[in-house]
């Protein structure tokens, strides 16, 4: 009983209705004790407080009436009386990716479900060992309940003393990984003391280097270099792989996904943060043979030296190539509609718009959905963490649809909190003019601008031998030509002479 009345009481809903029979009931008892109270009656005092009576009565009333009616909504659907406060029972999801991609989807989906797992890329990088918190650190972010706040003290570096340039969050990652001598049990740890939505896993717990290979077939250990030297060789990515080549999956990682009602790839740098969860041992092969709904998100801009002039075929190749088949079902792109001036400044940098070539997409299998996804950030093209996770919850209730699931607990409650998130942003959003996509016209990246005079003293070198090809080929056949000639005509002469 304590239990429905905490939920009853601690309902937005019934809060305001509660609110306004209290404030009703006050001024209905104000107004009777001033009449009550008073030696002689005014018209004007009557009328004054025949007005505050109305008002108290009728407040009181209408409060009653849609408390009552709000309090049978919650009868008639125990699933609501039960997570109306909690998102316990929302879908399973398990998100793989990094960066403020990851972030983004993390932020959005804990709305309408609690029930999520984000798994990260735990790696060291050659000499000069990258931090392995980042990617922990955004998430916790993300997943916390306030998490303006929580990327404030996690981000905060020390200025003076001995901590001088220390982060603070990779000191309470370290602290709690010394502790407790377990990366995945130190996360857990903090993840209880932030009181954060979900759980972060690392992908694994052995030490691993990613590596990747170029076409020239150098390999590169160092994910800092990777970019630059790309460029230098005039060379792109042929394959990335892990070493260690047999990591184990960290405690939890093979059941989430086996779990899972959906799972989210991307967004994040496609050959650091993507694809290399996907090489430890079972991870691809659990989301293969999972049942959930395969979602992958691609980077809205292509990231220079890693993924230049890639289209999202390209990038749903690469991640086939190296995890297989039937890993993604659907895929989330964005519509493009971005202001140019934002663009220009990513072209500057050599990162272009990622196309969607839905034409490439044809016969892979896979269910393309173009949504408004992105927003701009400051002066960063980034997604956005409300309308990415409608797009992914309205997916997922749609399949639920679609496989006759509508009277289902679970499709019940999401589509109740996309009807109330569409509801509550649709009061905020001020209507403003949509910026007219401009037909984007290809544009040069950074690698193809920094050695275009190398490219095209390579592709003339080209055009000169086809051209000396043919020449040769021509002159062949002139000169078999002339010796077919000559021998019919001495053939010819021969038989002359013999006549």
């Amino acid at each position: 009983m304590k239990k429905i009345l905490k939920i009853i009481i601690g309902n937005k809903k019934t809060k305001r209705w509660i609110l306004i029979m209290l404030v009703g009931m006050l001024l209905t008892f104000y107004s009777l004790a001033q009449i009550v109270g008073l030696e002689r009656l005014e018209i004007s005092n009557t009328i004054k407080l025949g007005i505050i009576f109305v008002a108290g009565v009728t407040g009181f009333i209408l409060g009653l009436v849609f408390f009552q009616r709000r309090i049978l909504e919650l009868a008639a659907n125990p699933q609501i009386m039960k997570n109306e406060s909690s998102n316990s029972n929302g879908p399973k999801v398990v998100v793989i990716g990094g960066g403020n991609g990851l972030s983004a989807v993390l932020k959005g989906l804990k709305k309408y479900t609690s029930n999520i797992t984000a798994i990260v890329t735990v790696s060291k990088y050659g000499k000069t060992s990258s931090s392995t918190s980042d990617d922990i650190k955004l998430s916790l972010e993300a997943l916390s309940e306030n998490s303006e706040d929580m990327s404030k003290i996690l981000n905060y570096t020390f200025e003076k003393g001995k901590a001088k340039n220390l982060n603070l969050g990779d000191l309470y990652i370290e602290a709690a990984t010394n502790t407790y001598n377990n990366l995945a049990m130190s996360i857990q740890k903090l993840s209880d003391v932030f009181a954060i939505v979900g759980r972060v896993l690392p992908v694994t717990l052995d030490e691993m280097k990613i590596c990747v290979e170029l076409d020239n077939g150098m390999i590169i250990e160092d994910k800092d270099k990777i970019a630059d030297i790309t460029e230098d060789k005039v060379t792109k990515i042929n394959r990335v792989f892990i070493n260690p080549s047999n990591c184990r999956t960290a405690p939890g990682i093979v059941e989430a996904i086996k779990e899972a009602d959906a799972i989210i790839l991307g967004p994040g740098s496609l050959y650091t943060n993507v694809i290399p969860n996907l090489l430890i041992k079972n991870v691809a092969k659990a989301i293969r043979e999972s049942k959930a709904f395969k979602i992958y998100i691609p980077n809205i801009m292509t990231q220079p030296g890693h993924t230049d002039d890639y289209d999202v075929s390209d990038h749903i190749d690469a991640i086939i190539e190296h995890a297989g088949r039937k890993i993604i079902d659907y895929c989330i792109c964005d519509n493009g509609d971005i202001v140019p001036e934002f663009l220009r400044k990513y072209n500057k940098e050599g990162s272009n718009l990622v196309e969607v070539d839905s034409q490439n997409l044809k016969g892979k299998g896979i269910k393309l959905i173009k949504a408004d996804i992105s927003y701009v950030e400051g002066e960063h093209i980034r997604h956005n963490p409300d309308e990415l996770a409608k797009t992914i919850i309205d997916l997922i209730c749609t399949e639920l649809k679609f496989r006759d699931k509508q009277n289902d607990e679970q499709y019940l409650l999401l589509r109740s909190k996309l009807k109330e998130e569409k509801a509550k942003n649709k009061g905020k959003k001020v209507k403003k003019e949509k910026p007219r996509r401009i037909k984007k016209e290809k544009k040069e990246s950074k690698f193809v601008s920094k050695y275009s005079d190398r490219i095209k003293s390579i592709q003339e070198s080209e055009n000169i031998r086809e051209q000396n090809k043919k020449l040769y080929e021509k002159a062949k056949e002139i000169t078999e030509q002339e010796e077919e000639k000559e021998k019919r005509r001495f053939i010819k002469e021969t038989y002359n002479m013999n006549k």
